[in-house]
């Protein structure tokens, strides 16, 4: 596809998962990419470091967040990938860098900020989660700074995805799976691969003008729905229960006991099921033509997101749906989790036979993989 090319543009959050994959998408169109992080060092650790420019930036502080313009020289385009959900209070916290950020920018004479949130519904009392992604991209719009384009998703689906992995875990851990009423709300998931071709584009200022778009995958679903595709592409025997309406603060405490995600990224996740995920607008469909052959498929995503057998650096996947090394260590599944702890015990000439473990039933493996994690200390307690 393409696009205006040697832009100078800034990625803010590009440890994170779709940060990561979105730079190594920039690079490969050619674009000159800035990329900061709280953390410097880490940044090391990504296949693509040694094609960027690093800046230290701590979007909390807004001296850090203009010294990192000033670092960086020039910038075009912003990518604002900054989110605190899964800490405490992150609502507040998310506006204040979300405004450091776009008066750091203003001053800097960028051109445009190109977020990425989540649907905000029409109606109902919406979970803290989602009132903060509405609330970013307003504080991200400021007069006479940047043009903002507020990218909206639902569930990413791709391995080390945090909505992914949710439903991996659950579909792999149940053999009955609850449906509540709000299972049943409609969902318009969407592939990495289509994010991250959303992304790019729109940085293009003179194809996709600035504005709010919910970017989507071909086809509408429900999240119980999801859960069984998932289950089917897997290849796992799951039916759904129906059940009574529970709080969803009660749920999403549930969720963070019997899956190995952080315990507060999980519940502010789980909270927001509460509404449907329907997609308001066309997107960028307008604008921007659908990728060589079209949209990815939730069966297609799912079979790609699956297909991942080996992590390997972010820029050198085969597939953006696959894991990555730099994903999260809770990312994959529990019999690649388990696979993992195992290789580090077992000697090199029998590691073929770790394979056997892929005969595992989900259940039974995702009981031995949370009671390793109790045991020695390794289960997630919060967003990294």
């Amino acid at each position: 596809m393409p696009t205006v090319n040697n832009l100078r543009i800034l990625v803010t959050g590009a440890t994170g998962y779709v940060g990561s994959r979105l730079v190594a998408a920039l690079l490969e169109d050619g674009h000159e990419v800035v990329v900061a992080s709280r953390n410097v060092e880490r940044l090391a650790d990504f296949g693509w470091f040694d094609d960027v420019r690093p800046v230290s930036l701590d979007a909390a502080d807004p001296e850090s967040v203009a010294s990192a313009f000033g670092v960086a020289g020039p910038i075009d385009v912003v990518y604002y990938l900054v989110h605190g959900i899964g800490q405490t209070d992150f609502r507040n916290a998310d506006n204040k860098a979300a405004e450091h950020v776009a008066r750091a920018a203003k001053d800097a004479g960028v051109k445009r900020i190109v977020y990425l949130g989540g649907f905000v519904p029409a109606e109902g009392e919406l979970s803290e989660h989602l009132i903060s992604r509405a609330e970013v991209a307003g504080a991200l719009t400021i007069d006479g700074g940047p043009d903002v384009v507020w990218l909206g998703a639902a569930i990413i689906i791709g391995a080390g995805s945090t909505s992914f992995e949710l439903l991996r875990y659950v579909g792999d851990r149940f053999l009955l799976i609850p449906m509540p009423p709000w299972a049943h709300n409609a969902l318009d998931p969407i592939s990495i691969r289509d994010v991250l071709y959303y992304l790019v584009a729109a940085a293009d200022a003179e194809r996709v003008p600035a504005g709010s778009y919910d970017i989507h995958g071909p086809a509408t679903t429900t999240y119980g729905d999801l859960l069984l595709t998932y289950a089917r592409m897997s290849e796992r025997w799951r039916t759904g229960v129906s059940v009574p309406n529970v709080d969803m603060r009660l749920v999403s405490q549930l969720a963070a006991l019997f899956v190995p995600v952080p315990g507060g990224l999980a519940a502010d996740l789980v909270e927001s099921l509460d509404f449907p995920m329907k997609a308001s607008n066309d997107g960028l469909r307008p604008f921007v033509a659908d990728p060589p052959g079209g949209l990815v498929s939730i069966e297609d995503a799912i079979r790609l997101s699956l297909s991942s057998r080996r992590q390997r650096p972010v820029n050198g996947l085969d597939d953006p749906h696959h894991l990555a090394d730099t994903d999260p260590d809770w990312a994959g599944g529990d019999i690649m989790r388990l696979r993992k702890i195992a290789a580090m015990v077992t000697p090199s000439h029998a590691r073929p036979a770790l394979g056997l473990l892929c005969a595992v039933p989900g259940p039974v493996a995702g009981w031995w993989r949370m009671g390793l994690d109790t045991l020695i200390g390794l289960a997630p307690k919060r967003a990294s």
